[in-house]
């Protein structure tokens, strides 16, 4: 894959991150600060570190399945593979400037 094409296939995965909500959250999961690492290999494979703003999320299953479902419907983009982790423990710092405006912490 040559770099251009990868560049682009990186901006499409964010801007599907960026429409993957917690439903009791009214920011997405990218401007929340869940998206740890993206992984694009140039085979197209593709892994997502991603953790949710507590250990004990209750829709951590379904933020999961709604952001892979999205991210595999992207094309160009072979496997996909979230990891679910809790290293470094989110905090609300991580959040972007507009999430914290309209979360109201600014």
């Amino acid at each position: 894959m040559d770099a251009q094409k990868h560049l682009e296939l990186e901006e499409k995965i964010v801007a599907m991150l960026k429409t993957v909500f917690d439903p009791e959250i009214p920011v997405d999961i990218y401007n929340l600060g869940l998206i740890y690492k993206i992984d694009l290999s140039d085979s197209g494979d593709l892994t997502v570190d991603m953790t949710m703003t507590a250990p004990t999320c209750p829709m951590a299953d379904f933020i999961m399945e709604d952001a892979r479902q999205k991210l595999e419907s992207i094309d160009g983009i072979g496997s996909v593979t979230l990891n679910l982790v809790f290293e470094p423990e989110w905090t609300k710092d991580m959040m972007s400037e507009e999430a914290k405006l309209e979360l109201g912490f600014l």
